[in-house]
């Protein structure tokens, strides 16, 4: 009888346990979540203490894979910021929305350049809108500010679905920071600087040479030569000799609040405005983008961070980063709003290879991934860390190694916040929350493209029958020097020309015996070789298909600096302020 009645109490009890289990997690997956994304700049997947890492300390972000969903194939669209940012907030290869560049130059330029995120795409931002919720980006933009005036923000993060900005519309550059060499346009600087030099020296010899009488010439013409050469020296040192003024600015909504920006204070500033975003809102639902402007050059960090990793500044810069998204995660705790909030980390492509000072390495690691940022083929440029977290309804610590991309972040809030995606236009990420809880055990992605610019440099295919994923290279950068694993001494890879290698056959590798790409396989090694190469081939030939020309918004005219689409807190050009006084605090 007692064992009668123990076995019938325990029944109870773990029918009631699963019954309020199920209460709980209908009523999370009943209401609309808030939504944290993080995204940081240029991190290599090998930087991060869950990815392998046990130099650099980066307990917050473990703790959200502990705590959740660690991914381990999480591809970047283009290992650029710019156009894997675009397919981030799109959803869509960013080719589809013109912002796949076929020049040298990959990302915007300038503030005041004319291309950007075009306006009938339609972001993430805008669908959890019309959804009811409140979203916010705080950090990086570098998506576009105008079109055709100072002030027409078509581009803006406010055109674009987000109702308040705070942050960089542009990026990080070594020019935002006194006393570091520049970063932007090197090499056309240095010819025009050349160029400069000639002129100069051409009119003081035909003045001295005129003074002289060795020198048959008209005053005229040697005037003409130097009001010629003038001009030509004011047409490009308008620009790039003012970089810190005209890109290294702060925004709020559409107001310019430092100009230049007061670099040493930022990730206070960004901190602040994020914490108090999720405090304003806290009745929610809300959207917070967080993109950091960390870990990006010149990496400038705080004191207190200084020299307290094990990598130079840039690990200083990292565990800085990773303070950050922990403050930001216990703003939510505060709040009472960790277990109703859906939140995510990523980077937006691989480590910096080529970043060096001297002997110092100042970008990321990629693990035992070759290549990295800029490389749109190579592993090391488009595998970067993918975490989530949601209590209750994520279940913690999964590791899902199934072919994933940040295109899906896309459907994936848009589903639970209960919008309905476009149907106007091709979509390319697909719904995480079936892979994520466990509902699905295989990614609905069969095949990833994976491109350098607009070029197509090397396709994925995930055999599900087979569990094999092949990876197809039919174009690779030429690394510098031979055998290096990145191109030194250039800054970053090139996507075509002189610096690439084209391969037919293409170089193929299976993924799941070889992550590290270094042995290519070969009719002779790999009896599938023929029918994988077809397979992928015949992909390509479709997915071309439902490509439709668009303007190229990343052409040498979207991208070059228009001074009258200047962003400007005065009256172009005496632009310069401090909206912000002393306004951080520590937090």
């Amino acid at each position: 009888v007692i064992l009668l009645c123990f076995r019938r109490y325990l029944l109870m009890a773990l029918t009631s346990c699963l019954f309020w289990n199920a209460i709980g997690l209908s009523a999370a997956m009943g209401s609309k979540p808030n939504i944290l994304l993080f995204l940081a700049d240029d991190l290599g997947i090998g930087d991060v203490g869950c990815y392998g890492n046990n130099t650099i300390r980066t307990p917050n972000i473990d703790g959200l894979a502990r705590e959740g969903v660690k991914l381990t194939q999480h591809i970047a669209t283009a290992p650029l910021c710019t156009p894997s940012r675009a397919a981030f907030l799109t959803g869509r290869y960013p080719i589809r929305s013109g912002m796949a560049s076929s020049n040298r130059y990959r990302a915007l330029q300038w503030n005041a350049g004319s291309g950007g995120l075009p306006a009938n795409e339609t972001t993430f931002a805008r669908l959890l809108q019309q959804q009811g919720y409140t979203t916010g980006l705080i950090g990086k933009w570098h998506q576009g500010v105008n079109c055709d005036s100072f002030n027409d923000h078509c581009h803006h993060p406010l055109n674009h679905g987000f109702d308040y900005f705070y942050g960089m519309p542009f990026t990080l550059l070594n020019n935002c920071q006194e006393n570091k060499p520049p970063e932007l346009d090197v090499a056309l600087q240095a010819k025009l600087w050349l160029y400069s030099q000639i002129i100069t020296l051409a009119v003081l010899t035909l003045t001295a040479g005129k003074l002289t009488g060795l020198i048959s010439i008209h005053w005229k013409i040697i005037a003409c030569f130097t009001l010629v050469g003038g001009l030509f020296f004011i047409s490009w040192y308008s620009s790039y000799g003012f970089v810190q003024y005209w890109n290294c600015i702060l925004m709020r909504n559409h107001d310019v609040t430092e100009q230049p920006m007061r670099i040493e204070r930022t990730a206070s500033l960004m901190l602040k405005e994020a914490v108090s975003f999720i405090k304003r809102n806290r009745h929610g639902p809300f959207l917070l983008f967080v993109s950091f402007l960390h870990v990006h050059t010149p990496l400038f960090t705080t004191a207190k961070f200084i020299g307290k990793s094990h990598h130079g500044l840039y690990g200083d810069n990292v565990e800085e980063m990773d303070w950050m998204v922990g403050k930001i995660l216990d703003s939510l705790d505060k709040e009472g709003l960790k277990n109703h909030t859906f939140t995510y980390f990523a980077s937006d492509h691989g480590g910096h290879l080529e970043a060096q000072d001297g002997s110092g390495q100042l970008g990321g690691w990629n693990g035992i991934y070759k290549g990295g940022k800029g490389m749109g083929g190579w592993e090391g440029g488009i595998r970067v860390p993918g975490v989530f977290r949601w209590p209750g309804v994520l279940p913690a610590g999964t590791v899902i190694d199934e072919p994933t991309s940040l295109m899906d972040i896309y459907p994936t809030v848009v589903h639970l916040a209960g919008g309905i995606l476009p149907q106007d236009r091709v979509i390319d990420g697909r719904n995480l929350m079936p892979l994520l809880q466990g509902r699905a055990q295989k990614s609905e992605h069969e095949f990833l493209f994976h491109y350098c610019g607009s070029y197509l440099h090397a396709v994925r295919w995930h055999q599900k029958d087979s569990g094999a994923i092949w990876k197809a290279h039919y174009v690779t950068p030429v690394f510098h020097p031979p055998g290096a694993g990145a191109c030194y001494g250039k800054g970053i890879c090139p996507c075509f020309g002189e610096g690439v290698t084209h391969h037919d056959p293409p170089l193929l590798f299976d993924l799941s015996r070889d992550p590290s790409e270094a042995k290519p396989l070969s009719a002779d090694t790999e009896p599938l070789f023929d029918t994988v190469i077809k397979q992928i081939g015949r992909a390509v030939e479709e997915h071309h298909m439902t490509l439709t020309p668009v303007p190229e918004q990343l052409s040498l005219y979207n991208i070059m600096w228009k001074p009258w689409l200047q962003p400007c807190c005065g009256t172009f050009p005496f632009c310069w302020c401090d909206k912000e006084g002393d306004s951080t605090q520590s937090l």
